[in-house]
């Protein structure tokens, strides 16, 4: 998802002068390409996140669009009284982007894991909060951002080997997409961790449990309805997130089915009011986590 981010974010640069992308000592490699092809709109802060975050909404105050861009964690958690007050106060036209969402930093450990960033700015004003679950989420919602006029939080994950979309399926910002039918049980996911929900979703169908997948890349504005609808037709609903299961996506649905009397069963899946234990790479971490295709099956099985 990273590199269709950064595939993105050029063809918007070279569009469109206004478009600026910020950095914080990070992505030099990466940002190769960009600082070689528009070096006026290129910015480099140092490990300097606040400052780049007040300064992106200085920029957007001039009329200009900039993507702000570092580790979710430095974002979400150092930056957020300059998120809160420099750019959703205001109102401002900044998109801040942070990589490696939940476990993707494995080795460094719970300092570089990003999994309470929704909860923390779920609860800001004026914010949009995107978490694509893959590249044709990505493509679709930094296009969605770039046109949105106001604060944008978009959580990027690491890049999937292979598309979760169906070719026919569209991505429509601000509404779930249903990657897969079934008539039992409805499972809510949100961000990279979908392509193991996915496959557990093969896995309990081949043993006659069908599951309807719904990737929730738009976490606010949050699609309620939705909720309501899959409520309706299934009385077990599941979350699974690579995040705290607190203010998360499963105390979004929660709440939406708190709201309208909603009497569907539901059981999130994600860190229970604990930082992730282990080191290792993202998949060594989501296993010793129960984050993995196999840990997913199990919660959901043993919850049905």
């Amino acid at each position: 998802m990273r590199n269709t981010y950064l595939k993105e974010v050029y063809n918007l640069a070279a569009k469109d002068r206004n478009v600026l992308s910020l950095v914080a000592d990070n992505g030099m490699i990466v940002y190769d390409d960009f600082r070689r092809d528009f070096p006026e709109q290129y910015f480099n802060f140092g490990i300097s996140e606040g400052h780049m975050i007040t300064a992106a909404a200085g920029m957007a105050s001039c009329g200009k669009i900039p993507f702000a861009y570092t580790i979710g964690a430095f974002l979400a958690y150092r930056s957020f009284e300059f998120i809160r007050l420099d750019v959703c106060l205001q109102k401002m036209n900044v998109k801040i982007v942070g990589i490696g969402a939940g476990m993707s930093y494995g080795y460094l450990g719970p300092t570089h894991h990003t999994t309470e960033d929704i909860a923390v700015l779920r609860t800001l004003p004026n914010l949009t909060l995107l978490s694509p679950a893959s590249a044709k989420e990505t493509k679709a919602l930094v296009n969605y951002a770039y046109e949105l006029n106001g604060p944008v939080y978009i959580r990027l994950g690491n890049n999937l080997k292979e598309e979760l979309y169906p070719e026919d399926v569209q991505v429509i910002p601000g509404k779930g997409t249903v990657l897969k039918e079934g008539n039992d049980i409805v499972i809510f996911s949100t961000g990279d961790i979908t392509y193991h929900v996915m496959t557990a979703a093969k896995r309990l169908e081949e043993e006659g449990v069908h599951a309807t997948v719904i990737s929730v890349h738009t976490i606010k504005p949050f699609d309620s309805q939705l909720v309501v609808d899959m409520a309706q037709r299934s009385r077990r609903l599941f979350t699974v997130e690579e995040h705290s299961i607190i203010g998360g996506l499963g105390s979004a649905v929660a709440e939406v089915l708190t709201d309208n009397g909603c009497s569907a069963g539901l059981k999130r899946i994600g860190l229970n009011d604990v930082f992730a234990h282990g080191y290792g790479n993202q998949e060594q971490v989501r296993k010793a986590n129960g984050l993995d295709a196999d840990g997913i099956y199990n919660s959901i099985k043993n919850n049905l």
